[in-house]
């Protein structure tokens, strides 16, 4: 997930085909760290999205656009000034480090042809848009200044020379020989992966650790661990990455997993198992439909789209922080309630001990001596001593009754408790249950199906003028085994329920994290035949990675013939029953694994 020098060098690419000849038609700055350049070219017209944010430096074509301000900024209005109408000659990347460089012809006042430079750097919170004279390098303005209060660096104001920031001792890809690799890089004290990124500009620890996984190696390893052999062949990977960048043979992708970006690049991450490249350039919009790799036809798509499915991530996850707190308030005090219920029902053990003590005094208690504080007797139901506590100022009489009493009192307690500790931990599963569906929510009707489910057991009030149910629109997870078995998977109790009760039939296999919260998984199985060992195992993770677990290195699952599957009397939704099951240990991870919108 970053911004590297490979994913510059694929922008700058992709720029240069499509915006080299091209005229700047119209310059917005819809925010104060942003720009929009709306540039034509053989009859096409692109927006170039240009931010220097500090949380998100971009630089991409996007389809989008945005609101702008009804005032012009004054960078805006120089740039407009200089440069509208202005055509690009040419789009470079210095050096390989996360710059790149507009060169813009155009007319000044006078008539006379000039050419001026837009710098765009991703650097993080140091990101900035720099407007230059190319012919002298002198700054015109930058979308922020950067005084001498600011960097001791390098200054960034009107009138000062522009130069590209320090390289901290890093050397380009390029220009990285087999001996510049072996006597600077391989000699290290670090990780091999550290060693690379901290020594070859525009290498992300992403990219290093590719390289690490192609040549066979762990980026963890300490580089000297390293010998000839190895050496060699992470200097012939690299030296493979020089030509995809050379040749612009890139391969812009979305690293997915359970359907949410994990991961970009501009090359294809083999390092992320079960990569299964795809095409994306027809569904760009859909949010990434499976796990493993997703192609796009240019690295823009990539860059949009990843960022657009993560707002998408964030917004979901800000609309459910108001039920996450009612479900872990409500959490919180069920387990705290169960705990002390729990606790409650230890101190009722006690209760059968009364009782003999009680009786036993009854039969012996003729040899009992005022104020005596112990009678020592045979306990007739095991046929050894044992020794009763009295109180000296009662009778053995008396103290016959205050045993009873006792065994009575917790006799009851016990009675009652027993009820209530299932009763409190089936709530306390069933909010594990919402917590979970929370945790893998994906839109806002997965949102609307848990907030109905919890305004139905009463955990959010109904309103008055809502007192209609919701029509969900939100449908489970479908999935396809490698085998070609359809699979579902629940999102949340309401679609658990549907799934094991009306849409499996008795052949169909049904799967659950063993003792914790998480998804139904069902197999179709319409001819009643034997599964292949292969579609068990992908139910599994399923089953594993949509539950509790899944930050776990393993998960327990079983698995039963939904014929055998019974649901819980008065229980929640979702909840079932089940006698005899098989048990499989899974880890919780489904790269690989195909869905389907």
């Amino acid at each position: 997930m970053a911004l590297d020098g490979l994913v510059i060098a694929n922008v700058r690419s992709d720029c240069e085909k499509l915006l080299v000849g091209g005229r700047i038609y119209k310059i917005y700055q819809p925010e104060a760290d942003e720009l929009t350049l709306v540039i034509k070219n053989n009859r096409t017209t692109y927006r170039l999205l240009l931010s220097a944010s500090p949380s998100l430096p971009l630089v991409y074509i996007t389809t989008e656009s945005k609101n702008n301000p009804s005032q012009a900024p004054n960078f805006c209005m120089l740039l407009r000034k200089h440069i509208n109408n202005g055509r690009i000659i040419s789009v470079t990347q210095p050096g390989f480090e996360r710059i790149i460089e507009f060169t813009i012809e155009h007319l000044n006042e006078l008539g006379d042809l000039c050419q001026k430079k837009l710098v765009v750097e991703i650097m993080g919170k140091h990101s900035n848009i720099i407007f230059v004279d190319a012919a002298t390098d002198k700054i015109i303005d930058s979308i922020k200044h950067i005084s001498a209060n600011i960097s001791s660096v390098r200054e960034v104001l009107p009138g000062r020379d522009y130069v590209t920031p320090p390289s901290q001792g890093k050397r380009s890809p390029l220009c990285v020989d087999l001996n510049y690799f072996l006597t600077e890089i391989v000699t290290k004290p670090v990780s091999i992966c550290k060693g690379i990124y901290t020594s070859i500009t525009g290498i992300s620890p992403l990219i290093a650790n590719e390289l690490c996984f192609r040549a066979g190696l762990d980026g963890s390893d300490a580089m000297a661990s390293l010998d000839e052999i190895a050496a060699a062949r992470l200097y012939g990977e690299l030296v493979r990455f020089n030509e995809i960048v050379e040749t612009g043979a890139f391969a812009p992708n979305i690293v997915l997993e359970g359907g949410i970006p994990k991961e970009f690049s501009s090359i294809e991450l083999t390092s992320f198992s079960g990569s299964d490249a795809m095409d994306g350039s027809a569904q760009s919009t859909t949010g990434g439909s499976r796990s493993g790799a997703m192609a796009y036809d240019s690295i823009s798509e990539v860059l949009q789209n990843y960022y657009s499915m993560k707002e998408k991530i964030t917004r979901i996850k800000q609309k459910s922080t108001d039920l996450r707190k009612i479900v872990d308030t409500s959490l919180s005090r069920a387990s705290k309630k169960y705990d002390l219920q729990i606790k409650q029902l230890r101190d009722t053990e006690k209760r059968e001990k009364y009782k003999i003590y009680g009786e036993l005094l009854n039969v012996y208690g003729y040899g009992c001596s005022e104020g005596d504080k112990s009678l020592t007797c045979l306990n007739y139901y095991t046929n050894e001593e044992i020794t009763i506590p009295l109180d000296p100022q009662k009778s053995a009489q008396e103290n016959s009754q205050k045993y009873f009493a006792k065994y009575n009192k917790m006799k009851r307690t016990y009675e009652a408790l027993s009820e209530l500790t299932l009763e409190t931990k089936a709530d306390v599963e069933h909010l594990e249950s919402i917590s979970n569906a929370l945790n893998i929510a994906l839109d806002e009707e997965d949102l609307v199906q848990i907030r109905e489910e919890m305004m139905d057991c009463g955990y959010i009030k109904r309103r008055k003028g809502n007192m209609k149910k919701a029509k969900f629109k939100s449908k489970p997870m479908h999935f396809v085994s490698s085998d070609g078995y359809h699979m579902y998977v629940g999102k949340n109790n309401y679609q658990n329920e549907d799934l094991s009760f009306k849409v499996a039939t008795g052949n169909d296999w049904w799967f659950h994290a063993k003792q914790m919260a998480g998804s139904h998984v069902i197999v179709k199985n319409p001819d009643g035949g034997i599964m292949p060992d292969q579609t068990y195992e992908e139910a599994c993770r399923l089953a594993a990675f949509f539950s509790k677990g899944k930050d776990t290195n393993k998960v327990e699952i079983d698995y039963i013939q939904k014929k055998h599957l019974k649901k819980t009397p008065g229980g929640k939704p979702g909840f079932v029953i089940y006698h005899t099951n098989y048990s499989m240990v899974s880890e919780p991870n489904i790269e690989g694994i195909e869905r389907i919108e």
